[in-house]
Parts: structure tokens; sequence; C-alpha cells
């Protein structure tokens, strides 16, 4: 990564905190081996843990090279709700999760993408993420979409940056929403002390915008849509959190006991659009609510 010069107001922050904060995609112990390693410099010399930056240091991370990892096609069955030379899109169920990584070696996304597609899947984010534009959580349902070549990774990865890449959710918020649409604009960073987590970080988090509008209110529930302006880890669920509102079922940033017969967090990417990298016209994707969550909403339904 790119050496990064520190602000005076960085002075006297430790060497592990600030590691933390300017690099958020390394987790704790990630960050404590390179420590460890000596693979961090401030000013040019290994630092510890303890150390103090000073203003006008340089902070140098060496990051080791990933070891290889033979990521295997596997017969899982997928849920293909668009398909042509360039992209897939498919509806992603509750427990799948997206790419292998560390506690997930295999039974993947990735791995039924491979079995479902062969070679036809880009290679720009590497032999773990083949084909991965974008992601959604484990517990999270919907639609996700997958480029089959380069050249459609990178249009698609575009149209993220850009925004014109629309994405839809539906989710099942706790307590009543007072007005019927709103948006939260709060930027989104690496919880400080729990690295698995997020939190909206005013100071050093990356913008993050979600516009909500009430579908249906129930006591003490609230179905919502929800729109993406950006994609941020966690995002709608961090966001709805930190307005008081958390989603049904998110044991990471709401209640911590989960709500019997719900796997996860009450959360369903039902829309996805994009301009196709090909002919230039919009595609537009739209898949049914699953049954865990139309159940929720039975249930809820009984309450009025």
């Amino acid at each position: 990564m790119e050496p990064i010069l520190l602000r005076a107001d960085r002075a006297g922050e430790r060497a592990d905190q600030l590691l933390a904060r300017l690099v958020p995609e390394l987790t704790r112990s990630a960050a404590q081996r390179l420590l460890e390693a000596g693979a961090v410099t401030l000013g040019g010399r290994p630092v510890k843990k303890n150390d103090k930056a000073a203003a006008g240091d340089v902070l140098e991370v060496r990051l080791p090279e990933p070891e290889p990892v033979d990521v295997l096609p596997q017969a899982i069955p997928l849920d293909v709700a668009y398909e042509d030379a360039d992209v897939i899109v498919v509806n992603k169920p509750v427990g799948l999760v997206v790419h292998p990584a560390a506690g997930h070696p295999d039974g993947t996304l990735v791995n039924a993408l491979l079995y479902h597609c062969g070679e036809s899947l880009s290679g720009i984010n590497g032999a773990l993420r083949p084909g991965i534009v974008h992601r959604i959580d484990r517990d999270t349902s919907g639609l996700l979409i997958a480029a089959k070549n380069d050249y459609a990774h990178q249009a698609l990865a575009a149209q993220l940056q850009d925004h014109s890449l629309y994405r839809e959710y539906e989710a099942v918020c706790v307590g009543g929403l007072r007005e019927d649409r709103g948006t939260v604009d709060a930027p989104i960073g690496r919880h400080p002390t729990d690295r698995k987590k997020m939190c909206v970080d005013r100071k050093n988090g990356r913008p993050a915008v979600t516009h909500w509008t009430v579908l249906e209110r129930f006591p003490g529930y609230t179905h919502i849509q929800c729109r993406l302006e950006t994609g941020r880890t966690h995002q709608i669920r961090v966001h709805l959190a930190s307005i008081g509102h958390p989603l049904l079922g998110d044991v990471v940033y709401g209640a911590k006991k989960p709500v019997p017969g719900l796997a996860g967090q009450c959360l369903h990417a039902r829309r996805l659009s994009f301009v196709h990298p090909r002919t230039g016209e919009r595609v537009t994707v739209v898949c049914p609510l699953p049954a865990y969550f139309t159940q929720v909403l039975t249930k809820l339904r009984h309450l009025v």
C-alpha cells in the first residue's frame, strides 16, 4: 500500500491504534501480526504497538503476499434471476457466504458460480473472488450480480462508483419510524474496539448514504424499503441501528438474542438495476420476498 503522511492531529497516537484507523480492512489480530513481524514502520523505523507517532511521520505497511488457495467448483444449487454471456444475477439465500474466507474455505457462492459458469468469470478480484462485483452479508438474502469477464466487471464496478447501479432492499426494523421516509447520511468505518463490526465514524469513516421509505407499520416494528447510494460493509444495518431502529434479528447491531425462527437480520436485496456493459440498455431484476420474510410479516400483521 502507498505510504501515509501523518497529520499533526495524529501525533501521540499509538501505532496499533493508528494502524486500525488508517487500514480499516485489517483485523486486530492481522494488524498485531504485522507489527510483530516488523512489517509496519513509522519514519522508516519498525514500530511496536505501544510506540507513539509524531507529526510528519510516514506510516508504511508491507502486506504479505496472499497464500495461493485452490477454490474449487461445487454443485451448490443457484437461484439464477438473470444470465447472459456477460453477467449473472443470483438470488442468494440466507446463510450462504459470498466468497471463501477464514472459517469458510468452501461451500460459498463463488464455489457455486465456478460450477455453474465454468471458466467464464472475471479475474479482476483474484482467485478467491472471481466474478464478484459486490457482496451482501451471509445472513442477508437477495440479488447479487457477478461478471463473466473483465470487460463486464470493469463496467459494473464503474457503475458502483458513480451510483448508477441501483440496489433496493426491504427490511423490518425495530420500533416505529416517526416519518414516512428519510435519509441517513453518516460515514461508516471500522469499529474502534470490535474489528468484526462497523460503526458510524464521522472523523475517519467513508461516506455512506441510505434512503428509507416506510412500507407498512406494526406495533413495535416497521417494514421499510431501503435504497443505497453507497455500498459500505453492513451499511443498512449500521445506519438503521445508528438512528435507534436496528433490524429485526440483527444480533450484532441490535438485540443480542436471536429471534426464534429467524436465521439472521430481516433484510432482503429485492431489486437490482444496471446498465448492461455490452448493450448499454438498462436491465432491472426483481425477486420475491423469501419465505422467512413473508412469515415475519404474517406474524406482525396478527399483532395489529
